[in-house]
């Protein structure tokens, strides 16, 4: 996973689970989300999910949120800094497609 702070892109993968964790979500709600959100073209499968929450962990954009219910379920949630890091993003994209029509005079 090649994200970086200094407004790197992001991977698909770290996009949407960020965008999942707008809401306190635990691992299989967060693969289930993606897939809705994504129309069924983004599937992560376990092991790319909790590499990532890992990593998204050690980042501070996402926190662990206790889970009362069932202690062997991990809650999480993203952080003030996670959500500057999807708008930082959410600016790439669109620069992107601005500039992409500009080139190939697409709407």
């Amino acid at each position: 996973m090649a994200e970086n702070t200094e407004r790197g892109a992001l991977t698909e993968a770290v996009y949407y689970i960020l965008l999942s964790l707008y809401k306190q979500m635990h691992g299989y709600g967060i693969m289930q989300n993606i897939k809705e959100l994504s129309n069924g073209r983004v599937s992560l499968g376990a092991g790319t999910l909790y590499g990532a929450i890992n990593t998204l962990l050690e980042k501070g954009w996402i926190k662990p949120i206790p889970n009362e219910e069932d202690s062997r379920k991990k809650d999480y949630q993203i952080t003030e800094l996670g959500k500057e890091t999807v708008n930082a993003e959410i600016l790439r994209l669109e620069e992107l497609i601005r500039n992409g029509k500009k080139v190939t005079g697409g709407e």
